[in-house]
């Protein structure tokens, strides 16, 4: 029984069966995995290898058996594909052996982690076994299984080394699952002319290009607007705040770029979202004392950070060549800001303890240089943006 199609022999045999691991689409899940544990680890103080590298391994096998069924309904079933590096003999062999590798990992952390983490696990190889060609063909679950999947790698991680859910992780798990739809509504947007062809009914088949596109976009804001709300409601520490804005800018950015290059921009930021969410989650770095504290720098700080930020607006101002036009800008915006200042200082509304003392027109000089390096920095900010969508 030949396992390559195209040639005989154990290095061919090889070779074809690890052309199934993509590590772009196998990478995430894997690392949700590891996530959940070290996650865990942080709320009971340890980490036990053995039960993380368990739950991967069963992830990992996982996404394999989604691989290679794939492939065997793309090329032998459908016709889909135009070559496939193993024969439908070998297909099978390569599902039997992920199943047991599966079963066997399953069975592994039902022992060290207990039953709730393998029930939660035991669904993500039925969603990459039965995922071609039964849950590829409604766009439900065509669009949920992948990032269903990745949610239930981090609750089953994580209850393995927990014991048992918290509000935290289900929250993280919910956040994923929404930016992860997104992304994979704009991700099948790419096969768009090729799925109507075969009646392959995506997001985007059944809602056309542009309805499909905003669908995830509405998917990506849920899972950034709901870490902003978890962050203030506590169940997420301040510092994942920051994932939001580095996620958002690269959802700025991918939101005018075609499905291809949005889809290779956004996988790529959810790396960095989640690897920023998991920073902020294990130091939290917004809480208890500073690593920086510049108000050594006594009454000249906040004159310092106007100098630095004013120094980043200058420099928009000047990449955008809008200097001229923030200024005139500014001068109409100042006596309004002006007026306002005074007035909020003068009811107490706030109180500048770590300034100069010297004042003009009964305010800190402080505050004059506020009112013109925040518009400028705003106005820099616009002006590179409107000059990149030129």
């Amino acid at each position: 029984m030949a396992i390559a199609r195209h040639q005989s022999g154990t290095v061919p045999a090889a070779r074809a069966l690890a052309s199934q691991i993509h590590p772009v689409f196998m990478l995430p899940p894997v690392a949700v995995s590891l996530t959940g544990s070290l996650l865990a680890a942080r709320e009971t103080g340890s980490f036990v290898p053995t039960v993380a590298a368990l739950h991967a391994t069963a992830i990992f096998a996982a996404v394999y058996t989604a691989h290679i069924t794939d492939g065997y309904v793309d090329f032998f079933v459908r016709g889909e594909d135009d070559d496939h590096p193993l024969s439908a003999a070998g297909c099978r062999l390569a599902q039997v052996g992920a199943g047991i590798v599966f079963a066997t990992a399953l069975a592994g952390v039902f022992l060290t982690g207990g039953a709730g983490a393998a029930a939660l696990t035991a669904p993500t190889w039925a969603l990459g076994y039965f995922h071609a060609p039964q849950l590829d063909t409604n766009p439900v679950t065509a669009t949920g299984g992948y990032p269903a999947g990745i949610a239930l790698a981090l609750l089953g991680a994580f209850v393995a080394g927990n014991g048992s859910l918290t509000p935290t992780a289900i929250a993280l798990a919910g956040v994923l699952l929404a930016v992860l739809l997104g992304i994979k509504v704009i991700d099948d947007a790419q096969d768009l002319a090729y799925d109507r062809s075969i009646d392959k009914r995506t997001v985007a088949v059944v809602l056309g290009p542009r309805r499909a596109r905003r669908v995830a976009e509405g998917f990506l804001a849920a899972g950034l607007l709901g870490v902003a709300v978890l962050a203030a409601l506590e169940v997420f520490p301040t510092g994942t705040i920051l994932a939001v804005f580095a996620f958002g800018a690269v959802s700025a950015v991918a939101r005018r770029a075609d499905p291809r290059v949005a889809t290779m921009l956004l996988v790529r930021g959810a790396y960095v979202f989640l690897a920023l969410l998991l920073v902020a989650l294990w130091y939290r770095p917004m809480t208890g004392p500073l690593p920086v504290d510049i108000g050594v720098l006594g009454p000249y700080t906040y004159l310092v950070t106007e100098v630095a930020f004013g120094g980043l607006a200058l420099a928009l101002l000047w990449r955008a060549d809008a200097i001229a036009n923030a200024a005139r800008t500014i001068a109409v915006l100042y006596p309004l800001a002006y007026v306002w200042d005074w007035y909020t200082l003068e009811v107490g509304v706030f109180a500048i303890e770590l300034r100069t003392g010297i004042e003009l027109l009964a305010i800190p000089i402080e505050e004059h240089l506020f009112m013109i390096v925040v518009p400028a920095l705003v106005l820099g900010i616009h002006e590179m943006l409107r000059g990149n969508d030129r």
